[in-house]
């Protein structure tokens, strides 16, 4: 796709709104407080009837601007609140606004954009979604600071992680989840390195929105769910903030060389029309430990690791309807370690580290650079909201030393995307109906090699380009029935040059190849329909598509001649078939849902007895269910639980039945064993809360040993375990508070699922034992 017809496509979009633009919108503002008079922050404000919505700031205020003059419905709720409702007159001037709220734990009112790029509440859209609110993010945080424990511990149906900086296996019911940062995609699809869940640190997010089931709102690589880590925002009505928190870490029981320490740093404010907010952050940590007290295995390890975060962004209001955004965040991290891998015996002892020097390079992610310069305005031509945002991702990791290559070596994953997001959202007027349509257009270039840090080249700059014009159309009917239905047409192309194949060490290799230009279309849909009138009872059906496209650099790496103009890279077409509801009885949240997701054609990645990868292009059909309740005790103890498990198989004789004894299960890498995760929260002070939370993994055993007795890669028997993790907090004053985490109260010596289903020596590592994080947040 040329690039001058994709500009001249947008220009087309925005002159119409650009001349046409109605002037003179409103604005209301106010302060959002508790009963106790003091400021509630990270609480949904929304005009009901519109899109407009946004979130209150540290100090309790907020404001929405860009509304068309008129009468509204504001309405005011969040986690641990009950909802409050105050009409608004905007019809001669601005509006200020004073709510006090109460505390409700029960109440479930977070508003959400991910799901259809625009803002809805989350038990009124008809799809399962669940947000790591602001909250709760702290609240885990003090526990872990690593981003992928924190998502394994909190979401229902999101694999466990595996304690290291790799995400394998770490899928969303059983197929691949897309992570975003403000929209911007950190997945690697044309070579598919396993790091993008663990690319920003929770001190740059305000909150996490997840969608469960395949989608294709924010494109490829979503046919399990996207993730989407929403950056902070500004804190607006004052011109300077500032938040302060130093930690120490280290091992409870084992603490030689164990101690390490984190620091992050948050200013806010606003100053007239322009609004600002920054944070940075640093951890070293020490050596990790298990329950033994043995060292941890460093392979991809996060023990010894430097770890940096900075993350920016600034916005200046044009008037009360125009406003642009620049956001920059920066993640890097590097293991540097004094440790090497001694191989312990697969189901029988563990691999560890013992004293020695590292072969090569450090291991880790030396950058992944997120910029975004974003445009927003209210109200325009036919009261039409629009986006425009373009931004860049740089992101460059290396791994491990490995003889695999002639004279050995290291590979990296380089990858550079750039891309330009219209979206567009317009009321209609369908008389008792409310109806809104969301559309626009997405383009995307991604430039992605594989070379080692000598210079050579494993997987030559494979440049895929994307355009994607989409439309979603909602429809409010009866005031109690939500409809929607969607569709988005996906046009790829991928180059890839001529190349000289890589010698391996076994021997093979070397061959020239002449590359190819490889396309497809991709058509998706998505229909769903929830009914509002209960609160008891909300329920929702829904069908969705979404698509990925294969490994492509696998396929090209180990290409002969003229290969690469042969292969089918058909994508992934995942259809998704869900029922579900959300309920609120008294003091008791409860919601649940049942899904299929099937595939005519699959990508599941399998390994023989030597080793060798093949991607099996078979039907797959996956099933499951997800549940999550919790019981608010009284306003000081609230106890809760959710519990996700799903199964898979595919169709290797492609006959239509999965059980067939021809056919098998999906492996490791894509299903996980059953997950149940609980909590306890207890608040026996005023100013003192603490949380106790239980996680428990099942057993997973699907497949026979192989002919050498052992379990090809992927396939091993995987076992139970259980652990226990301790936060809390004591809020000495309003501006200081204290911390303290534990990871792994009870010090089990444990394995977690990807050291039983990789079947190897190397991987068989225990997970972390008993960890602690202490330390104190200052607010200026």
């Amino acid at each position: 796709m040329n690039v001058k017809i994709l500009y001249a496509t947008l220009l087309a979009f925005l002159v119409p709104f650009a001349l046409l633009a109605q002037q003179g919108g409103r604005s209301v503002s106010g302060l959002v407080t508790n009963q106790a008079g003091q400021p509630v922050e990270f609480v949904t404000v929304a005009l009901e009837g519109t899109v407009l919505g946004t979130n209150t700031n540290a100090d309790g205020s907020f404001l929405i601007s860009g509304v068309k003059p008129g009468t509204y419905t504001l309405r005011v709720g969040g986690v641990g609140f009950s909802a409050v409702t105050q009409t608004v007159d905007l019809t001669g001037q601005n509006a200020v606004v004073s709510i006090t709220i109460k505390e409700n734990r029960n109440a479930l009112q977070e508003v959400i954009i991910s799901a259809n790029r625009s803002v809805e509440a989350l038990d009124e859209t008809p799809a399962s979604v669940h947000v790591l609110d602001h909250r709760t993010l702290q609240t885990q945080s003090l526990v872990s600071s690593n981003i992928s424990n924190i998502l394994a511990a909190t979401v229902p149906g999101l694999a466990l992680n595996s304690n290291t900086t790799s995400n394998v296996g770490q899928t969303l019911r059983g197929r691949n989840v897309l992570i975003l940062v403000d929209g911007i995609p950190q997945s690697t699809p044309l070579r598919a390195g396993g790091r993008e869940v663990r690319t920003i640190d929770p001190s740059a997010i305000e909150r996490v929105e997840v969608v469960k089931g395949a989608t294709a709102v924010y494109g490829n690589g979503a046919d399990g769910g996207l993730i989407n880590y929403i950056t902070k925002k500004p804190t607006l009505t004052q011109p300077f903030s500032a938040t302060t928190t130093v930690l120490g870490t280290g091992m409870l029981f084992h603490g030689g060389d164990t101690f390490g320490g984190r620091i992050s740093q948050q200013v806010s404010g606003q100053l007239k029309a322009f609004d600002y907010v920054a944070t940075g952050a640093f951890e070293r940590t020490g050596v990790y430990k298990d329950g033994e007290g043995q060292v941890i295995s460093p392979l991809y390890g996060l023990g010894e690791t430097n770890t940096y975060n900075a993350f920016a962004k600034l916005g200046y209001n044009l008037g009360t309807k125009h406003r642009v955004e620049g956001m920059y965040n920066y993640f890097g991290s590097r293991q540097q370690t004094e440790y090497v891998l001694q191989e312990g015996k697969y189901a029988q002892a563990p691999s560890i580290g013992v004293k020695g020097e590292q072969q090569g390079e450090d291991e880790g992610t030396r950058y992944n650079h997120n910029a975004q310069l974003r445009y927003t305005g209210k109200s325009l031509f036919l009261n039409t909201d629009l986006d425009l945002s373009a931004y860049v991702q740089s992101f460059y990791t290396i791994y491990g030393y490995t003889p695999y290559f002639e004279n050995g070596g290291q590979s990296t994953i380089l990858s550079n995307k750039k891309g330009l997001r219209l979206n567009l959202n317009t009321p209609l007027n369908l008389g008792p109906l409310k109806t809104s349509i969301t559309y626009g257009v997405d383009y995307l270039q991604d430039v992605t090699s594989q070379p080692l840090v000598d210079g050579r080249i494993w997987v030559p700059e494979m440049d895929m380009v994307n355009l994607a014009p989409y439309a979603q159309l909602q429809v409010n009917a009866f005031e109690h029935f939500i409809f929607k239905a969607g569709y988005r047409y996906d046009n790829v192309s991928i180059d890839v040059p001529d190349f000289q194949q890589l010698r391996l060490s076994a021997g093979g290799g070397g061959n020239a190849v002449q590359g190819g230009t490889l396309d497809f279309d991709a058509h998706t849909f998505n229909l769903g329909l929830r009914y509002t009138a209960i609160a008891a009872f909300k329920p929702f059906i829904s069908y969705s598509q979404g698509f990925s496209i294969i490994d492509v650099g696998r396929y090209v790496r180990g290409a002969r001649e003229n290969y690469i103009s042969q292969m089918d890279i058909e994508p992934v077409i995942v259809n998704n078939y869900e029922a579900g509801f959300h309920s609120r009885i008294g003091k008791v949240a409860f919601s649940g849902a049942y899904f299929i997701s099937t595939s005519e054609l699959g990508a599941n990645l399998k390994a023989n007895e030597q080793g060798t990868y093949t991607i099996e292009r078979a039907p797959e059909r996956i099933e499951g269910f997800e549940v999550v309740a919790d019981y608010f005790v009284t306003d000081k103890i609230t106890i809760g639980a959710n519990a996700a498990f799903s199964e898979g198989r595919v169709d290797l004789n492609n006959n239509g039945a999965f059980h067939d004894e021809e056919n098998n299960y999906l492996n490791g890498t894509r299903i996980a064993p059953l997950k149940i995760a609980s909590y306890l929260r207890v608040e026996p002070l005023a100013k003192l809360n603490l949380n106790l939370q239980w996680i428990y993994s099942g057993e997973r055993d699907r497949f026979a040993p192989n002919s050498k007795g052992g379990y090809n890669s992927g396939e091993g028997p995987v076992q139970d375990f259980h652990v226990v993790n301790l936060s809390g907090n004591y809020q000495l004053t309003h501006k200081l508070g204290f911390n303290l985490g534990i990871e792994n109260l009870l010090d089990e010596a444990y394995y977690l699922p990807q050291a039983y289903w990789y079947g190897r020596d190397d991987n068989f590592t225990r997970a972390s034992g008993a960890r602690f994080q202490i330390g104190a947040t200052y607010k200026w």
